[in-house]
């Protein structure tokens, strides 16, 4: 590390008779920050500490892990159909190794245990695939064919899983696909393992937790572009796989990068309870809807006496919010739902299998399992409304939150993904929002401008690094982050500015236990040190998961586009007819808003008839509107100018939007 120099201007001879009127200022030197890729001595310290009081070497979760493998791919890599790579094998081959020092050591653990790849049997009856893909892939063997518990995210990654399941076990159709809930990771393959001719032609089942089909494609419709381009900074989409870059989501591996589809459910099952034979077996499904997503099951099988526990209770502490933004979740809800399913189903329960991870076997093992996520949940939440009721902020709650002596030695509770420090100001956003009560807070500046301002107040900018400098040399890296950032938020193109936050940014990822913590600091150090990247992200967008939006919603989603400085016209009503679906929508455009129903005007100014196919052809940009019209896909009674004023004012967000500069 180069020591600042800080020199002072030689004094004039008129300066040594008394007039200062020429004195010079003092200038600053600021030295270039470090390179990448080196941890400081405070961060080996750091790290050091933790893995001491840790019992790292303990191997019950390895020999968990590993477990009943039967099988790994062995082609170098899952391949789309246009020879993209998806997923690559070897990726995180780098992790067979101690932990260095660029790595938390509690994370490099969990790294190493959702590294391990292949088909893995859980009891005779039960697979899972694991390690090439976020989440988990459950096999179940009914009775003519193979039930899917989550297949996935991407088409790619399903397909290839089942692949090595029919290889390795004998090949079999696929009777029915459970989705566990409304999330990506669990639907979005879908398509690998089944299609709409197998429900048709064979009977073959989607069973979701009511609430599904809304939840599932609900979420990110609205928010999507802005919870898409968060994510890949959670995930590390645009990182390297190695030592200094990504090394785990602490949830699973890492994001696939292929292609998510969607097939609506068969069956949504209602709540609370209920219980389903499909193909030949019986599941008890226990309704979990409002703890880790909105729509969600669990389920017993009481032939295999075998738990499943869903993305509820898994081998990590949770995102009660999580870092891609959404609804902050309710921790009490959470915790009690557990604690249900300990109550009823842990004392004869032989295995516990979840949507990451793996499993647990042994009922006393279960128990312990399942009792350590309900307290981590019960403990965030009460902890949290303990400091606010006695007058602490949104802030000082969540400092106040120390670590519980159970997650000491249960490293299922331990913040590989979510932390204690974000899920209490989750639980304390949950309650009174998103300020702390201070009135100072209530109407705080931008941060361009607010940055601007504190360096003025720190004496410039170069003043303002050399204070950051200094306590990134002390190891005090929040304090040097929010120093720093300000001068790059005053100054977007101060370079040294952003050299220094960078390294600041790659102290705190080194010594981040939560995966997506580490991935967030680094992708933003990324950003500070290349600009903005424009390749990695989530390929969310297709016709496939469109044709599953309900028409009012993806209106709804184009209302939050409108630009009104854009509109060619105003004060006009469209309504769309769409004969396929039934689905009939107007839209009431002004001056500032658009309202969206589904009752009609009975004298809009334009009505456009088209089937959904079309509509969605057109929203996805794969056809045209002349192209629509010229082939009698798309009918207009009324005034075409309305139609072309609502979709020229609509604007089009950037998905590469800065985050970690202004």
């Amino acid at each position: 590390m180069k020591q600042v120099f800080v020199s002072i201007a030689v004094l004039s001879l008129a300066a040594c008779s008394g007039n200062s009127t020429n004195d010079s200022p003092a200038t600053i030197e600021i030295p270039p920050a470090p390179a990448a890729g080196t941890a400081t001595a405070a961060t080996l310290a750091a790290n050091t500490a933790l893995a001491n009081r840790l019992p790292l070497t303990d191997r019950t979760d390895f020999e968990n892990a590993e477990r009943g493998h039967l099988a790994s791919i062995e082609a170098p890599a899952i391949y789309g159909e246009d020879g993209n790579v998806v997923w690559k094998i070897d990726q995180f081959d780098f992790l067979n190794a101690d932990a260095p020092a660029t790595v938390n050591p509690s994370l490099w653990r969990q790294a190493q245990l959702v590294s391990k790849h292949g088909l893995f049997e859980v009891m005779d009856g039960i697979w899972q695939v694991r390690g090439y893909d976020l989440s988990v892939m459950t096999i179940i063997r009914g009775k003519t064919g193979w039930i899917i518990v989550d297949p996935l995210t991407n088409t790619e990654t399903a397909k290839a899983s089942l692949q090595l399941a029919n290889d390795t076990l004998g090949e079999r159709p696929v009777s029915a696909v459970l989705y566990t809930h409304s999330h990506g990771d669990h639907f979005g393959g879908v398509r690998g393992v089944i299609s709409e001719a197998d429900i048709e032609e064979r009977g073959a089942q989607v069973v979701a937790p009511h609430g599904f089909s809304e939840e599932a494609v609900s979420e990110n419709v609205l928010a999507g572009n802005h919870m898409s381009r968060r994510a890949t900074l959670m995930f590390g989409s645009t990182l390297p796989r190695s030592a200094t870059g990504h090394v785990s989501s602490g949830l699973g591996p890492g994001l696939p990068q292929g292609t998510i589809s969607l097939i609506l459910p068969t069956e949504e099952i209602p709540g609370p309870n209920a219980t389903r034979i499909i193909d030949g077996i019986t599941f008890e499904f226990i309704d979990a809807a409002g703890t880790e997503a909105p729509a969600e099951f669990m389920f017993y099988l009481p032939e295999f006496k075998a738990l499943c526990t869903a993305e509820v209770a898994t081998g990590t502490f949770h995102n009660v919010l999580t870092p891609r933004g959404a609804k902050a979740r309710n921790a009490l809800t959470w915790s009690q739902v557990i604690d249900d399913v300990l109550q009823g189903y842990a004392g004869k329960s032989d295995v516990v299998f979840a949507s990451h991870h793996w499993p647990v076997w042994e009922s006393e093992n279960v128990t312990d399992f399942l009792s350590n996520q309900r307290d981590i949940y019960r403990y965030v939440h009460d902890a949290t409304l303990k400091a606010a009721n006695a007058g602490s902020g949104m802030v000082e709650a969540a400092e106040t939150v120390a670590e519980p002596e159970f997650s000491q030695t249960a490293f299922n509770t331990r913040g590989y993904y979510g932390t204690l420090n974000h899920n209490a100001k989750a639980v304390y956003q949950y309650y009174f929002g998103w300020w702390s009560g201070v009135p100072a807070d209530y109407h705080r500046l931008p941060p361009e401008q607010a940055g601007a301002r504190y360096v003025k107040a720190l004496g410039g900018a170069d003043n303002a690094i050399q204070k950051g400098i200094e306590a990134y040399e002390a190891g005090d890296y929040r304090w040097a982050a929010e120093l720093l950032n300000h001068v790059v938020f005053a100054d977007g193109e101060n370079q040294m500015a952003r050299d220094w936050l960078a390294a600041t940014y790659e102290q705190m990822a080194y010594q981040a236990e939560s995966g997506a913590w580490r991935s967030y600091f680094l992708a933003g150090a990324q950003e500070l040190r290349t600009g903005v990247p424009a390749v990695g992200g989530l390929r969310t967008a297709n016709l496939d998961v469109l044709k599953a939006v309900p028409a009012r919603l993806i209106f709804d989603s184009m209302a939050t586009r409108f630009n009104a400085g854009k509109s060619q016209m105003a004060d006009y009503d469209l309504r769309f007819v769409f004969p396929d679906s039934g689905e009939d929508i107007s839209v009431a455009v002004s001056a500032s808003t658009v309202i969206v129903s589904e009752t009609a005007k009975t004298t809009p100014t334009v009505t456009l008839t088209m089937d959904r196919p079309d509509f969605n052809a057109l929203i996805a940009g794969t056809k045209k509107f002349p192209e629509l019209m010229a082939t009698g896909a798309l009918k207009l009674d009324g005034n075409p100018a309305a139609a072309g004023a609502f979709l020229g004012a609509l604007d089009t967000p950037e998905f590469w939007f800065p985050v970690a500069t202004p």
